[in-house]
């Protein structure tokens, strides 16, 4: 069993929670993830190593409430245990090397940006972040980006924080006003790593995105987190989740996306109707 030793409400919709998994916390690397499974009736879900400390052992985890584990998840409280807590799975970052970088995050996608941003920083990188949000009450790290970045830069879909507008409006900017990026770091949405992906290639500069598809065994085997990259078939488990963002084929990857909208819709509308249930009974 994995203890759950903090939770925190980093807005109505998402939650940060650290997990006492010692040995993941001594082996975890930015850009892997785990895989958790909160009872013996509950599915499997990856997320992404947002943060460890060795030091008390803990994992620190990041997810969006979007369907029925994640809202079982979010039920929980400091004290509770997980069942399982698996990892860390997926190749590590190779960071090695870059000396100016743009880290671009969108939405929830700031989560998995914030680690790439700090082991940038703490190897004495120059990093500009660029966060995204629809709106103010969904930025989330602000503060926690800020302060392994040499800049950093918010946009709001409303203009209600920060500048109004998209990352790739920020982004173009920089590099328009002269800054040469040894790397661009690009983790949110499918449609917004596109767009980075397709301005960056305008400029010749490398890109690296993070694939999430849907992921269930973590080893390959089951094929449901398959992506074409280069013209090639790719299991972002265990090739990724990190990617050239040039390379892959994001219409493709959009599309398989959107295959179990509706059975994820279904299975969380079940969920709230038997909590109303238990609630009315």
């Amino acid at each position: 069993m994995f203890k759950i030793v903090k939770k925190r409400e980093l807005n109505q919709h998402v939650t940060l929670m650290e997990i006492e998994a010692p040995r993941i916390a001594k082996k975890a690397k930015p850009g892997q993830f785990i895989i958790l499974r909160i009872n013996e009736f509950g599915e499997r879900i990856p997320l992404t190593v947002a943060d460890t400390n060795q030091k008390t052992g803990a994992v620190t985890i990041i997810f969006q409430i979007v369907g029925k584990t994640t809202m079982d998840l979010n039920a929980l409280s400091e004290g509770d245990s997980l069942l399982d807590f698996a990892g860390p799975f997926g190749v590590a970052s190779n960071l090695d090397g870059y000396k100016k970088a743009a880290v671009v995050g969108g939405g929830l996608g700031t989560a998995i940006a914030y680690p790439q941003a700090k082991a940038l920083f703490n190897q004495g990188a120059k990093v500009d972040a660029i966060l995204g949000f629809r709106n103010k009450d969904l930025i989330i790290l602000e503060d926690e980006i800020k302060a392994v970045s040499d800049r950093a830069f918010i946009t709001t879909d409303d203009g209600s924080n920060g500048t109004k507008g998209f990352v790739t409006d920020i982004l173009k900017k920089l590099i328009d006003d002269g800054n040469s990026y040894d790397v661009v770091i690009a983790i949110g949405p499918l449609p917004m790593m596109k767009a980075v992906s397709n301005l960056t290639r305008e400029y010749g500069i490398k890109t690296i995105v993070s694939m999430n598809p849907v992921m269930i065994d973590g080893t390959g085997m089951c094929g449901g987190c398959r992506i074409t990259v280069g013209g090639e078939m790719k299991f972002a488990c265990v090739d990724g989740p990190e990617f050239d963002g040039h390379l892959v084929d994001f219409d493709e990857a959009i599309l398989r996306s959107q295959m179990y909208k509706d059975h994820e819709s279904k299975a969380a509308k079940r969920h709230v109707c038997r909590m109303e249930g238990m609630q009315n009974g």
